[in-house]
């Protein structure tokens, strides 16, 4: 992201008006490499692949910001593989990690990492470090600590059935998990604002949030996510794009103030269980409509979106979720411009 680019969501955070509504996107493998021409895994692999395909999307669609920019990721890879988790990689496909928990009894004998040194974590600092010149030249810094949330991480290293079932059947131990994982993200967010000074923001992703009770997000979900949270930075950003009726009334007392949701639900609803208290990022829905729709059914999906919500304060237009595989750059162009041709 630019200066500019960066006020201007500070301003949204804040709660400013904002003339247009602004756009961004969340931007990484799933779609970003395809889109530029090349496969996944040469996208991972190659730096300079990695920077042009970022470079290329930014100056295909300059009136809109892509967030967290210049994400050095390894799908959801990254964070599992520092606990030791087999990671199983396809030429085009999208990355996975192995379970390393076979039982909720593992996880008395799971240790935390080291964020400096284990699994693919030197190489996501390592790539930004030899590509930082060129991002600063191109005018952009990098502004987020990206990670996977406590619950997400934790759902890989145990399988997600077996995660799920075990906040049920064994809380304690889940709780001892969902610690380790925590503190080991605290580390991690750490050592990325170590890295790079500029960044002044944190970007989480945990769709498992969606997934569970008011409840247990209460008990298993809030408090790791505060402190998931807890760094002094100025923007706090989350994704789930799960259903979220049950977690948003909670999401600020993590600290979070900029959700990207999907969806399940509108943004009505988003502002009113927020009390309006959250920057929204969403929602146009990202398969149906931006991927395999028409530019027409874009302009279409954005226009009934804002015609339905009185107050545009605190909203960023978005898809419902990460930018979708396959979405052309004509729909992409097309929700950019109706959001910029559309009045306050």
């Amino acid at each position: 992201m630019n200066d500019q680019q960066w006020n201007t969501l500070v301003s949204v955070v804040r709660g400013e008006a904002i003339e247009p509504v602004p756009t961004a996107f969340i931007i990484d493998s799933p779609w970003l490499p395809n889109w530029a021409g090349h496969t996944i895994l040469d996208y991972f692999t190659d730096e300079r692949m990695f920077l042009e395909d970022n470079l290329k999307a930014i100056r295909a669609f300059p009136d809109t910001m892509f967030l967290p920019g210049f994400w050095s990721e390894y799908g959801m890879c990254t964070e599992p593989s520092a606990f030791g988790s087999v990671c199983m990689w396809g030429e085009d496909e999208f990355p996975f990690a192995k379970k390393v928990l076979l039982s909720p009894s593992d996880v008395e004998r799971l240790e935390k990492p080291d964020a400096r040194k284990h699994g693919l974590l030197p190489f996501v600092i390592k790539r930004l470090k030899h590509l930082q010149p060129e991002i600063e030249a191109a005018g952009h810094k990098i502004r987020f600590a990206v990670a996977r949330g406590p619950l997400n991480i934790a759902s890989f290293l145990m399988g997600t059935p077996e995660f799920m079932e075990a906040l049920k059947t064994e809380p304690e131990l889940m709780h001892k998990l969902l610690e380790i994982v925590t503190d080991f993200l605290v580390d991690w967010i750490a050592v990325q604002r170590e890295a790079f000074p500029s960044i002044d923001g944190i970007f989480l992703l945990d769709d498992i949030v969606g997934f569970i009770s008011r409840r247990d997000f209460e008990t298993f979900g809030l408090p790791y996510l505060k402190r998931a949270f807890s760094a002094d930075v100025t923007v706090k950003f989350f994704h789930n794009d799960a259903p979220c009726k049950a977690s948003a009334p909670l999401l600020a007392a993590a600290g979070i103030n900029l959700l990207n949701f999907g969806v399940q639900h509108t943004l009505t609803e988003m502002k009113a269980w927020t009390n309006n208290r959250i920057a929204l990022m969403g929602n146009i829905p990202p398969r149906d409509v931006l991927a395999e729709g028409t530019p027409a059914d874009v302009v279409r999906s954005v226009t009934e979106m804002l015609n339905a919500l009185d107050d545009k304060s605190r909203l960023i237009v978005s898809c419902g979720g990460g930018m979708p595989p396959n979405a052309p750059t004509e729909s992409i162009q097309a929700l950019i411009s109706a959001v910029r041709e559309m009045k306050r």
